[in-house]
């Protein structure tokens, strides 16, 4: 045996054990850290080829492992755009140059510029939502754009579609052809009236006057008209329109089932909607509004306009965001409206433990990790974003402290077997004096 091998064998395991506590060291600094993964030191040994009347000593190598399956536990806090994974799943973030990296650590901030960033100084990635959901590009990051809010800082949306429900006297006198408010002449008589707010292409509040008539083609016929309320003459009839401008009207005859006093749906069923077009804010294609009127009823009581509702809105800036659990990214705006602006999506890959840690709580993948795989939140193996929670590291201090102690003495023992070779060494040096 050689009594330096034996020296050597000490030293080598001084150093996995001062690799041992430096991810010990790490895992207790990063203990706060948000979505920290703990890591840990794995030994194997060293042999080196021994006679039968001869020992040599090895030594051990060690191998730093990353904890990254495993989840952390969920702290909620008062922030929106605070997110927290549970289950499987990274969010996928990008650097001032526009690499791609994953990670669990969810605390983002929208800065000044309108990036979501988080304390590492990662901007989050997402999907923009267009007029239809996104679909996620499964093996690639290609589509994915950084979530910026202040690109919907002020937005307006024309109106296309809405519902607007109201009771019909069944006992309202019967109206002439020649006055009725379908006609737009002075001579129109009123019977019931409403109005209902929309909005332009440039987000301009514009108001509809709705008419209800009951005509003599039948006991259970009503005629139901719509104007534009600025261009009647003065608050009433004949409604005008003066070049450039064109003249909105629109007249839809509806018929009641006298056993229901709703609709009637038997042939010939009844018309349930109203469609007018205002071509007068100059967009193209012109406005088209689509109004709901299929809840509409004929009961002997006195005529009740219903919730009049309607897409569309006026613009208004940004006061909050919210993020579903599906990932969905939602503006919220002073008006109260809500707009769907981006899709946050997860990546994963086969072996989550093979990630390459980088700075700043990032991962990026390889080959031993496997191809990154792309979806949404709560989608097949994909895990579930809360917002206003952060995951906290999974680092357990306990188990830290008691490794470091068992480091410490597994350290001296190895100082010991060096110091006692070196004694060894002192015994042959000394035989020859």
């Amino acid at each position: 045996m050689s009594i330096f091998g034996t020296m050597k064998t000490a030293v080598s395991g001084m150093n996995a054990q001062a690799n041992r506590l430096g991810t010990v060291g790490d895992n207790i600094a990063n203990s706060s850290t948000v979505g920290y993964k703990r890591s840990s030191t794995a030994f194997s040994t060293l042999v080196l080829p021994s006679t039968q009347g001869s020992y040599s000593s090895g030594g051990v190598e060690t191998n730093v492992r990353y904890s990254i399956a495993e989840q952390g536990g969920i702290q909620y806090t008062t922030s929106s755009t605070d997110l927290a994974i549970q289950g499987e799943g990274f969010f996928i973030v990008s650097d001032p140059n526009g690499t791609p990296y994953l990670t669990r650590a969810g605390a983002f901030v929208k800065d000044a510029t309108g990036f979501l960033k988080n304390t590492a100084g990662f901007n989050l990635m997402g999907y923009p939502y267009g007029t239809n959901p996104p679909a996620a590009v499964v093996n690639g990051f290609n589509g994915l754009e950084e979530i910026n809010i202040n690109d919907f800082g002020m937005v307006s949306s024309p109106s296309t579609a809405g519902s607007f429900p109201a009771n019909l006297d069944k006992g309202a006198a019967i109206v002439p052809l020649a006055n009725r408010p379908g006609a737009n002449a002075a001579t129109a008589v009123i019977t019931n009236k409403s109005s209902l707010t929309a909005y332009d292409h440039a987000g301009a509040k514009v108001l509809y006057d709705f008419y209800y008539t009951k005509t003599g083609a039948g006991p259970d016929t009503w005629e139901v008209s719509v104007y534009r309320q600025d261009q009647s003459t003065n608050g009433g009839f004949p409604y005008t329109a003066t070049a450039p401008k064109v003249l909105v009207q629109q007249t839809v005859t509806l018929e009641f089932d006298p056993n229901t006093n709703k609709l009637k749906t038997t042939a010939p069923a009844s018309p349930n909607s109203i469609t007018f077009v205002d071509p007068n804010d100059g967009a193209t294609p012109a406005q088209s509004i689509k109004i709901d009127l299929s809840d509409m009823t004929q009961f002997a009581a006195a005529f009740t306009p219903g919730k009049g509702i309607i897409d569309g809105n006026a613009p208004s800036p940004i006061t909050d965001v919210e993020i579903g659990g599906d990932g969905l990214v939602t503006a919220v705006y002073q008006d109260g409206g809500r707009r769907p602006i981006y899709q946050v999506a997860l990546a994963t890959v086969p072996s989550i433990d093979k990630l390459l840690p980088q700075n700043g709580n990032v991962y990026l993948p390889t080959n031993d990790s496997g191809v990154v795989t792309i979806g949404f939140p709560q989608a097949g193996a994909f895990g579930q974003i809360y917002s206003g929670a952060l995951e906290s590291s999974n680092v357990d201090i306990a188990s830290e402290l008691t490794e470091m102690i068992e480091s410490q003495r597994v350290y001296t023992a190895n100082s010991k077997v060096f110091q006692t070779g070196s004694d060894l060494m002192d015994v042959l040096i000394n035989l020859k004096r």
